[in-house]
Parts: structure tokens; sequence; C-alpha cells
């Protein structure tokens, strides 16, 4: 600090300690950054108010110039004008005169009437400049027109020390501005005048810039040696090269990049575009001489409408000084656009707003006002390329640029420059302006710009190297629908072609909000097809949203028949055939119901909790990824992103005004967040461990909040205080969720010590206690599929139903029967919540497949579930497909894959059916169970009628020999059972010392077999003796194939590795390494050429058999974050007949081109964790069944 400041404060040390209340003006030094909260909290502890204000002074006086400036106008803010006035004498920036006289000298502009510090900004310019004390350099202040970059740089030279210790050559400013040549030529002559005043180095001015920029050096190398040279308001970079002179510059711009064709080290500070709200405010209280805690409450919305303008706020400011009681007229004239009610201060130069922004266009070029009023279109916050204004006017690049520099030099227009391309933009006022000054003709001006549009692409859509492409793809629809112009809005929004070339590039989300929001317009055309398009989307979100980008017209080929997406799709994929391409139909897509309405994917990880507003117009979730997101309900549209814990965000709630949103986390905090703003209101921090859930109450009266946690402890929270209110203990092991009932009487919580407990609100007693286990073992489940834990439970607003989660699976139960009503399958992995919206139409879940699903609950609950196992047989006869497959573990049916049709085999078992098998000639079919038996039926009759127990354990895998006379079963006993069922006759294949994983039949007589014990055996099935035996792996054998021409057969394994065999030397082929996953599936090619081996990293490995060397590792080139290249393990290979393709299963299926590597196709299943792909002979039809127990039968499209 000044010595002069230091002795001020120390002379009138008494008067000040004697009248000053501390609260007030630490508040204010505080917002200023110059005094700590620690600070604070130490002249609180203070006893009496004089120590407070004397503990205050001392600390002030420890610190800089900037501190004695916030302290003087704090005084002055909180009333103390006298106190204030004695210290006015010493403000730093006045009292020193030297760094006045270098400021004036140098034509620095002074202070602004009224001024408010931003001292972080200013430090941040000091600091930089540092670095320019004894080497040269270029320091550059950039943000967009009227954020106050000049002020603040004038601002930061303000300090004796910085200008004494790296600058003492002084300080040389000037305003540059856009210049051509001619004009920079006289700014340079202006400046070496100014620097030459006695004419030493020459007589006459600089002719050209070149000898300016030669006389410009000698000035400074000679007569100003460590000055800094301040470039105000730079515009073009090539200005720059006529200082490029090896000194100290300092510039200001909008334009980040304005110092990149100079030499030198080079620093930057970024000035915020707008005034944060209560520098705002701030401004105002100098206007009207208030404090600010004394302004009205209309004043925050002013600084609201003003949208962070310095000038607009300083305007309403100087309005308002002349007349004090228009707060709130000026507020709404603000809020309804009416600009010109906002009337004459004596003190500025317009009669109104309006007519200060209305006196730069009158001053504009009259061929200018027309193209200025063009800009009406625009929507707010949005950068407008170049590109498309040179369309909207059908001229050069050139051309526009220049009708904008002028819109730009009249401050109607900020120009953001990104990389080698302008964006333009408004500010929000000036929009308001323009919108109501043109909203008669806004609908011809939004038919101009599509018409434009249309003209320019004709029957073409913008890619993505189109630096315009991005502006249609998200407000060509805004402008056709302001524009009514209903024929091209609907040829657009129901084109495939724009669908796919949108969410590619912008994702589904916006997609689905434009068919919400223009329905009323679409509708009039076909509400079926916006149906068709928006529930494509709305299903289908999760898949578009991720990397690679699906085939959308593979996607569409998926939709019903009668869906207008089908229609195209077909269309488009029969087009592209021609051309080589590759696509499926699903041909028994029939038979599937779509339950989910809308599928959502904005979490990097898993979602832990989501759950809707009251008003069921957002969704909030949460999650692994620590974040927490608020979308839209319809459309998916993401409406706030908050980085919320340290660690993983377990729950999410909404308040019961939709005003809060609270989350609760594994770092034990419970946190409150405005739900609009994304502020942070409260956090608490009384919970011992990790906390599970967080609820509010279902009324406004009294805002109250239940959380659990791992501490066993239920607590309740009023907002109002800082503290629990109540804490609940009597679980004995972690509580994982709470709800209040729908009357805010009592609180439920569930445990893991496996009990349902209420308690009342009021007195925080336990009511009753329910014990879980005994409601699940009456529910009609075997108990391998309910005994799990129960993630999370939710009441329907009438009370009627209760949802339950668990696993991957949704069970309803009506509470007074206590039936299952409903079971709805759609997540890939565990589903972590379920809730019910408000009116109880549509509930919402989320799982560790990182997506959020929303139902239609009376859909669901229409539904039966019907669940195949995904252990089948499939028998491929002429050109039918015939697929035996298990229903509920308990059923066998027989389907026709190209009808759909099915026959139920049996009746119910009392042993869950295992796997099961269909003989060659489709006349009888077997299937094995949990109990060790296997049964043979005929398909005529439908009668079994053999029936054999001889394993010990479940049957794992059965199959009939070519001539439907034998049956062979293995077992997890270790056994294989060959039995002639028509004889009786069996025998026992016994060696394995643990598990059969499964087997092949050769030919004449023999059996290939491998196990978990690491070995491959090949059996007689006639004598049950082991004919060779082979050590491969020294972990599980994972699987097994042989070659089409019998000689050799390879072998995968847990151990990461694969190995080629031959049956004739019983011995070793090839050894093939190089994965890094468990090798869970082989096959060899037809021609005996190439071997496939598929891992648990979803990675695919093409051999050539007789090299053991890899050929191909095939993989898409870019995956989402933690995602498997597959979807998950690879489970099953297949060659085509040519031996060109290969056909994949895992998380989902796809087809690959063999020579290149080169993916060709890829089916996503709704569900994942296919086990198998059984594939026709000539390589046209596939089938597989997904983990929700969905069957498709799949054609090659021709």
């Amino acid at each position: 600090m000044d010595v002069k400041s230091r002795n001020h404060l120390l002379l009138n040390h008494e008067a000040l300690i004697r009248d000053i209340k501390t609260s007030y003006i630490m508040d204010h030094m505080i917002a200023d950054e110059v005094l700590t909260l620690q600070e604070e909290e130490k002249v609180k502890a203070q006893t009496t108010q004089k120590e407070r204000a004397a503990m205050l002074i001392k600390i002030i006086l420890a610190k800089d110039n900037y501190s004695y400036i916030s302290f003087y106008n704090a005084l002055l803010h909180e009333g103390y004008k006298d106190l204030a006035a004695l210290l006015q004498d010493a403000i730093p920036i006045i009292s020193s005169s030297t760094v006045r006289t270098v400021l004036c000298e140098g034509g620095v502009p002074q202070r602004p009437v009224v001024f408010v510090t931003r001292p972080k900004l200013v430090k941040a310019i000091q600091q930089k400049l540092y670095n320019l004390r004894n080497e040269p350099g270029w320091v550059t202040v950039y943000g967009m027109a009227g954020c106050g970059k000049s002020v603040l740089t004038a601002e930061a030279l303000q300090d004796h020390h910085l200008l004494e210790d790296c600058f003492p050559g002084g300080v040389h400013w000037v305003s540059v501005g856009k210049q051509d040549k001619a004009g920079l030529l006289m700014k340079l002559q202006n400046l070496c005048s100014r620097l030459d005043q006695d004419f030493s180095l020459s007589q006459r001015p600089p002719l050209n810039i070149e000898e300016a920029k030669d006389r410009l050096r000698l000035l400074i190398l000679r007569k100003y040696p460590r000055c800094l040279m301040v470039l105000d308001d730079i515009w073009d970079s090539w200005v720059l090269k006529a200082f490029d002179n090896q000194c100290q510059v300092l510039i200001t711009s909008r334009d980040r990049s304005v110092t990149d064709s100079v030499t030198g080290n080079k620093y930057e500070i970024p000035v915020e575009s707008g005034l944060a709200h209560d520098k705002g405010l701030e401004i105002l209280s100098l206007f009207v001489n208030m404090k600010i805690t004394d302004l009205p409450e209309e004043a925050d919305s002013i600084v609201g409408e003003c949208k962070g303008s310095p000038l607009v706020v300083s305007l309403i400011g100087a309005l308002l000084r002349d007349f004090p009681n228009r707060w709130e007229y000026y507020l709404r004239q603000l809020q309804n656009k009416q600009f010109k009610r906002i009337r004459k201060s004596s003190s500025y130069d317009y009669e109104a707003l309006d007519e200060a922004m209305s006196m730069s266009v009158e001053m504009l070029n009259e061929n200018f006002k027309d193209y200025y009023k063009d800009l009406s279109v625009l929507q707010k916050d949005v950068k407008v390329p170049t590109k498309v204004l040179c369309i909207l006017w059908d001229m050069e690049t050139e051309e526009v640029e220049d009708i904008l520099q002028e819109f730009v030099n009249k401050s109607l227009l900020f120009c953001d420059r990104n990389g080698k391309s302008f964006h333009y933009y408004l500010h929000d006022l000036q929009l308001d302006f323009l919108t109501e000054k043109n909203r008669d003709q806004l609908q011809e001006l939004h038919k101009k710009i599509v018409n434009q549009y249309k003209k320019h692409y004709k029957l073409h859509i913008p890619t993505p190297a189109q630096e315009d492409c991005m502006y249609w793809y998200n407000f060509l629809a805004y402008h056709m629908a302001s524009a009514t112009m209903q024929n091209e809005l609907c040829a657009l929004m129901f084109s495939l072609d724009w669908i796919k070339a949108k969410t590619e590039l912008v994702g589904p989300a916006h997609l689905i909000h434009e068919y919400v929001e223009y329905s009323h317009i679409l509708d009039q055309k076909d509400s079926i097809v916006r149906e068709n398009f928006q529930e494509f989307l709305s299903l289908n979100g999760h898949l578009l949203g991720r990397k690679p980008f699906p085939n959308i017209i593979q996607l569409g080929l998926c939709q019903p028949e009668t869906s207008e997406v089908y229609q195209q799709a077909k269309l488009q994929a029969q087009q592209e055939l021609v051309k080589g391409a590759f696509y499926l139909e699903w041909i028994n897509k029939k038979s599937m119901k779509n339950l989910s309405r809308l599928v959502v994917r904005p979490h990097t990880d898993a979602v832990y909790h989501a759950c809707f507003s009251k008003d069921g117009q957002r969704i909030a979730s949460c999650g692994a990824d620590k974040t927490l997101q608020v979308f839209k309900a319809k459309s998916g549209e993401k409406l706030l992103e908050i980085k919320a814990h340290d660690d993983e965000v377990l729950c999410c709630a909404f308040s019961a005004d939709d005003r809060f949103v609270a989350t609760c986390s594994v770092d034990k905090k419970v946190k409150i967040w405005n739900s609009r703003t994304g502020q942070l209101v409260q956090v608490y921090e009384e919970h011992g461990e990790q906390v599970n859930c967080c609820q509010f109450n279902n009324t406004n009266d009294q805002l109250l909040l239940a959380t659990c946690s791992n501490d066993t402890y239920i607590k309740l929270w009023d907002l109002n205080k800082k503290h629990c209110r109540n804490t609940m203990f009597g679980h004995l092991n972690s509580v994982s969720h709470c709800r209040f009932s729908p009357d805010d009487k009592y609180v439920a919580s569930c445990s893991a010590d496996g009990t349902l407990k209420l308690w009342e609100v009021c007195s925080a007693n336990e009511l009753k206690t329910i014990d879980i286990k005994d409601f699940f073992r009456n529910a009609d489940e075997h108990q391998d599929d309910v005994e799990v834990l129960v993630k999370c439970c939710s009441w329907s607003a009438n009370c009627a139903t209760i949802m339950v989660a668990a696993k991957n699976r949704l069970l309803l139960w009506n509470t007074e029967s206590f039936l299952k009503v409903a079971d709805c399958r759609g997540h890939l992995s565990w589903v972590h919540c379920v809730t019910f919206s408000p009116d109880g139409s549509l509930f919402l879940t989320s799982s560790d497949d990182q997506t959020i699903r929303i139902w239609e609950s009376s859909k669901v609950c229409k539904s039966s579930a019907v669940v195949l196992k995904r252990e089948l047989d499939v028998v491929f006869q002429d050109d039918e497909v015939m697929v035996l497959a298990i229903l509920n573990q308990k059923h066998l049916q027989l389907i026709n894959g190209n009808t759909g049709h099915t026959d139920y085999l049996t009746e119910a078992q009392e042993s869950l059916i295992c796997c099961c098998c269909l003989s060659e000639d489709l006349q009888y079919a077997a299937f094995g169970e949990e109990n060790g038996t296997v049964k043979v039926l005929k398909l005529s009759n439908k009668r079994v009628f053999k029936s054999r127990t001889g394993h010990e354990k479940s049957v794992q895998h059965c199959q009939f020999t070519s001539d439907g006379q034998t049956l062979i079963s293995s077992s997890d006993d270790s056994t294989i059972q060959v039995w002639n069922w028509q004889s009786e006759e069996y025998i026992f294949l016994k060696g394995h010392k643990e598990a059969v994983k499964n087997f092949r039949l050769l030919e004449n007589s023999r059996l290939l077999s491998w196990s978990f014990d690491g070995t491959v055996k090949v059996w007689n099935i006639c004598t049950g003796k082991i004919e060779e035996d082979f050590v491969c792996h020294e972990d599980a054998v994972l699987s097994c194939a042989i070659s089409p021409d019998a000689t050799k057969f390879s072998s995968t394994s847990a151990d990461k590795t694969a190995k080629i065999w031959s049956f004739e030397s019983s011995s070793v082929l090839h050894e093939l390494n190089g994965h890094k996953g468990c090798v869970r599936c082989c096959t060899f090619s037809f021609d005996n050429k190439f071997l496939a081996t598929g891992d648990d990293n979803g990675e695919i490995r093409i051999w050539d058999v007789s090299r053991g060397e890899l050929l191909h590792l095939c993989s898409p080139v870019t995956v989402d974050e933690g995602e498997s290249t597959h979807g998950g393990w690879v489970t099953d290979l297949c060659f085509s007949p040519e031996s060109n393709m290969l056909v994949s299963c895992g998380g989902y299926l796809k087809w690959w081109n063999v020579t290149t590597g080169e993916s060709l196709q890829t089916f996503y299943t709704n569900g994942t964790n296919l086990k198998s792909i059984y594939v026709s002979p000539s390589f046209k039809v596939y089938v597989t069944i997904d983990n929700l127990g969905i069957l498709y039968v799949l054609q090659m499209l021709e």
C-alpha cells in the first residue's frame, strides 16, 4: 500500500473504529475479492464493535492499494460519506502524481463516471504484464465488444510498482480500431510525432508504413527503452506487424488469435462477455445513490433483462437517477420489448432506449438497412457463420463480410473469429429490438431464408465439411415453422436422409424436441407419420448418440412395416444394394412390442437414479460419472449438467415446488441445488458413510428432505435450517432407500437387513417393520430368479400399484391382491431406480447400461412377459426356419421363423428346462432338465414318450445324431450320455474331471468334447472309449471348431490363447497369441484357409490356418468410452460358404469383410449378451435370442 494511503488510515484510525459497523463493509470487500472469509471470521471473533473495526483496519493496513480503494467504496455505499471524505485525498490512483503524469502523457484514458471494481481481472492483467519486465512480448486482453477490456487495461496500469519495475520508459496508448493502410499510417505518424516532439530523429512525418515502423523502432530504442505500447481495439492481425519491433506491447481485441502473425512471447487474458449480476446491481446502486441492499426487488430483474450489458445497465441507471420511481415501469418495458417507452433522461443523449439503438441503424447506408432487418430471424445466443448470410443474400463471402463489418463497426453486431471463419451474433437486446420493430414482417423474413436455402442446396443436404451445416441442422426447421411453411417442414422432418445427417452430428434429442414443438403443424399433414418418426428417434436415441454411428437405414428396417420410417429405409436399402451394401430384414419383428416411450443416454457411466419433476416436464438423473443432469422429459434435450460431487452420485430428487434438486453421494454429502440455474444452495455433512438415497416430501408448506445411508440411519432435514431435524435408527444394516408417503405422514425405508420400516414424520418413531423376503417367497417366480438385491421401489399416486426393481427387470404388483400385473424387460444391465410420473401415466428407470427409459404404464400393464431362454436349436429346411425355444424355463415351443406361428409343445415341467434340440427331419424334439433328466417328444402329437434320468446334475447341451435315433447330452456332472432312445441302450463317456463345456459329433461314430479341465477328448460313442486325449490349455477350454476337411480342430481358452491341432499327428500346429481377454469362440472358413477367434474384450482376429499368422484384427475405428468394441464378449462366429464374410455375435450382431477386416453391418438387438448365432447354409438367414428373451430371425436383403 502507498505510504500516504497507509498514513491516512492510521491518522483517522480512532474516527473509523468509533463509528463503522464492520458486517456490511466486509460484505463489499469480500465481493471485491480483497478480503477472505477467514479474515472475516477473524474480525467477527472480536467481542465489541470497536474491537471488530480495529481488527478490520489492522488487516487492511497489511494489504495493497486495492484494499484501500475497496474500503473507501464500501464506506460510500454504506452511507459513511464523512468517513470516506477523510480518506479521499489518499486514494492511491489519485494521490500518485508520478503514475498520473505517466499515464496522462501516454494518453491512457480516465475512469468512466460510474466505475465498479473487477480486481480479479485487473490483477490477472498485471501478472501477465510482469512477464514483459525484462524481455519483449505481447499481452492480449480479449473479449466481446463492450465487456470492458479498455477500462480494465487502464485500471491495471494505475499501479506505481508495475510502472516503476517493468516500464520505466512510460506507457504509450494508441486507440487503433478498424483501419485501412492509410488510417494506420496516420496513427503511426501521430504516435511518432508524440514520441519525437523535439524532432531529434526527423523533421518530417514518415511517408509510408515501413518508414514509420523503422522510425518507431529507433524512437523506442533510443528515447523510450522499456516502455509499454498499448494498442487498443485491434481488429486485424496485419496492423500488429507495424509494431513488431521487439518491444513490450499490450493489445485489446475481440479476436483472440490476432497475435498469430507476430513473433515473440505471447500471453492472454480472457474477459467475460458481460458483467456479473452483482456488478450490475452495483452500477445501479451508484447511479441512484443507494445501498445494494436497499434497492427495490425490481433491480434484480432489470439487471437480468439487461443481459449483462454494461451499456444497457448504465443507460437504465441514468434514467432511474432522474426518475427514481420508475423501477417497475422500466422493468415492464424491458420485458415487453417496449423500448420506445423508456423515455428521456436528461443525462443521456437519446430520447429513449430504442432510439439509442435505432440511431446507429439510421446511420447505415440505405442499401444496408434491409440487410440488417434480415437479421431479425436469428435466435438468441447463436453465432451465425458467414456462409449462412452468403446464402441468404446470394453474395460472395467478401461482399457479405464487408456488409457485416459495417454493422460491427457501429456496434450493431458482434464478430467472433473461430479458426479461419467469422461468426456473427447479436446481443439479446439488439435482437429483441429488431424482432419488435419488424414483428409484422417476421413470417416473410423467415420464408426468405428458407427459400434461399432451397435455392442454394436444391435437393442436397449440407455436409459436415461445410461451415454452415450446423446452423441449418439446428435452425432450418425453426425457420420453416416460423414461416408456417407446412409442406416444406413435413418434407424435411419426414425425411430419413435429414434424420440421419442431423442425428449423426447433434444427436437425437433436438430432433425429438422439434417433433414435439412443431407437432401442431406436422399433424395437419399426417399425425401418424410424425408419430412414426418421433417414436423411432425416442426408442433408438441411446444408439444414435453412440460411436461409431449406427447405420440408420438398418435401424429403420427394424421398424413396423406400416411405418413411414421402415418404408423409406427399405427403399434406400434397395438402392444401396446395387452398390454392394448389406442389409438385414427382421422377419419376425411383428411379435415385438415396444413398451418404452423414450430411451436417452445422458451419462458416460452407470445411471443410479432418475426422477420426474413434479410438473412432469423435466427429468433429473445422476450416476457413476459424478454428475447431475436435468433434461426435458418429452425429448431428452439437456437443460443442465453439474459436476455435483467428488464421488459417485447415488440419488437425486426434485422438491415439491420443483425449485430445488437434492443429490447425495458416496462422498457422504447431501447437496441442494437450484434446479434452473444449477447454483449450489446448501450442503449437509452429518452422515458417517455414503448416502444412498434422498427424497423430498410432497407438499410445499414446509420443504423436508429424507436421507438414508450405509451408517444405518435415516435423517430428516428442514431446508430452512443448517442441521438435521431428526435421526431415525433401528435398521441393522445399510439403508438403501427411503420415501415419504403421498400424505407426508410417514417415511418408508428399506435396508440390506431384509426389512422395510415405516416411520412417523412428526415424531420420528418407528411405526411398523415388514420382512420383505417373505413377500418375494410368495411371488410366482423361481427362487433363483428373485434371490437378488431389491434396488428400489416406488408407489403410484393412488397407492394401487407398487413397482420393484430387481436385476435388469421391473415387477409391478397390485397392492390389494398381491398379484403380479406386469413384467417388463428392456435394460441391458442392472436397474437401479424406478419412479412413477406425478399422474402415474409414465414411469422411468435407470440402469448400469448408461440409459434412462421412460415407459407407458398402460402399455406395460397390458403386456404379457414372453421370455425365451437363450439356449435354442434351429433347423433350416428348404425356405423355412424352424426354431425350438424354451419359454420361461418351463415350456418348450416350436416357432416358425418365417410366419411367427408358435406351437406350444409341453405343459409346465416340474424341473427347469436347460437345453433343447431338434432332429434334422423335424420329427422329434428333445430337452434336458435341471434335475439331470432328458426327454424326447414327437412333434406330430406333442407327446413326451421317452424319458431318462441319467445325469446327476443339470443337462447343459443335447443333440440328436443325424439319423435321429440317438440323443447325446452333456452335464455339469462332467459326463456325456449317449442314449439310443429307441432301444433304451445307453453308455456314459467318463473322463473329464470338470464340467463338459460342449461337444461336436465327428464322422465314423466319433465325438469331440471339451471341458473346464483344460482338455479336449475324442471318443468312440459306440464303445465309450477315449481314442485321443489332448491336454490343450492351462485353463478352461471355452470352445472348439472342426475344420471342414476334418483334419484339424481349434481350441480356445480362458488362458487368452487359441491353438490349431492336427488329428493325424495329435499335436499342436500353431499357438495363436495376442488376445488380451478370454478367447471364447472360434470357427474355420469353408475353404479351410482361415480361422476366426473372438474374445471377451470384443476383439475378433482372423488367422491364416496354414501359417498361423494374424491376417486381420476386426474392430470399429472408434467406440464410446468404457465400451467394448462388440458391446461385450464375442460368443459365436460363422463364415459364409465363399469365406468372404464373417458374422459374429456378442453384445449385438456384426458382419465383416474377411478380406479387409472392415465392418459391413451391425444389427443392434433390444437386449444384449447374445449366446449363439444360427446361420442357414446359404448364409442368408440368421437366428439368435438376446438376454431379454427376444427371438430374432434375420434375413439378408436381396
